[in-house]
């Protein structure tokens, strides 16, 4: 390994947050009984979902000072969501509020390991009314982190409000997280799409996404690794069930998984985010890192729920000591 370049974030010290989360909050409801198909529920339960809130309360229960910047609608629905985060402990002072007729998003979520319908309300979303005003960039200049989820940039002022999120971070070192986050029926198509990736990945010190979403963004994955390389950028590729792939400097990691029983496929890669964030950030180990945030995943997938599955670091180094992350991770 020494004479492979691991490419490493370097942070400076006593700042307020261990990160600003941009992107979506929203109502899950979940057809019960578990297991249910939609159209068969007897009743739906309720939890607070959406990538950029489950992020921040990934980092939040891996011990990390965490806020979320997003939009919520000024109703009961927006109440709930504010509430609930309120509770996790997650710092709500440049979460917006919108005064139209902009409405917090809701997902409903079956909870399958097959067969699993998702469908998700984004009928002109609270959380795309974000604005970088002074009191974001303030904060930003007293973070580690900003991370910033795909759904952000789908629409064009949110897009420009968030990269101009991202531009402020970078004059500031706070180091950029992009989780592309793609779902198609967002965009209107695949070169709006890949546009709009290209110029927020200017600006990211990471880039996070699974293999069609790094398609979207550069069809050879192979050559955005080498240009990442050129640019002192890290590539995080999650495979799904294949595991993971690290692509640091002239080094790339490859990582299996944890195969716990699966309960629905959704949270996974927003507990595996926030766990590697705050993992990297006390140990400096990517490898470390990736295996945290590889057994958080597994261990949200297990389990119902989105905001109340992210496992605390307790959960995570109890799954570590019983079970064995396979294939074992493996430089190159």
């Amino acid at each position: 390994m020494s004479k492979i370049q691991i490419q490493h974030l370097h942070y400076l010290d006593n700042r307020l947050w261990h990160g600003l989360v941009v992107g979506r909050a929203g109502l899950d409801l979940y057809p019960q009984p578990s297991g249910s198909k939609t159209r068969d529920a007897g009743l739906f339960a309720s939890d607070v979902g959406g990538s950029g809130a489950n992020i921040a309360v990934a980092m939040r229960h891996a011990g990390g000072e965490v806020g979320l910047i997003s939009a919520l609608s000024d109703d009961s629905v927006g109440e709930y969501v504010r509430q609930r985060l309120t509770n996790e402990g997650i710092d709500l002072q440049l979460l917006q509020t919108t005064s139209g007729d902009e409405r917090t998003s809701l997902a409903i979520a079956e909870e399958r390991s097959e067969d699993c319908e998702v469908v998700i309300y984004r009928n002109n979303p609270a959380d795309l009314r974000i604005t970088c005003d002074e009191a974001i960039r303030l904060a930003i200049s007293q973070s580690d982190n900003l991370i910033v989820t795909g759904t952000s940039l789908i629409e064009s002022d949110s897009r420009k409000q968030t990269l101009e999120m991202m531009d402020h971070a970078k004059q500031n070192n706070c180091k950029v997280w992009l989780d592309l986050d793609y779902r198609h029926w967002n965009w209107p198509d695949i070169k709006t799409t890949r546009s709009a990736y290209q110029k927020a990945a200017e600006q990211a010190d990471v880039l996070v996404g699974n293999e069609d979403e790094f398609n979207i963004l550069q069809e050879d994955i192979n050559a955005q690794a080498k240009q990442c390389a050129a640019h002192d950028q890290v590539i995080i590729l999650k495979r799904g069930v294949k595991g993971c792939s690290l692509f640091s400097g002239g080094a790339r990691l490859d990582t299996g998984i944890y195969a716990l029983p699966v309960c629905k496929p959704y949270g996974s890669g927003d507990a595996f985010l926030g766990n590697v964030i705050m993992n990297y950030m006390s140990s400096g180990d990517w490898q470390q890192a990736i295996e945290a945030g590889s057994a958080a995943a597994a261990l949200v997938v297990s389990q119902r729920g989105c905001v109340s599955a992210m496992p605390n670091l307790e959960e995570i180094e109890l799954l570590q000591k019983r079970m064995m992350i396979k294939p074992t991770t493996k430089w190159s």
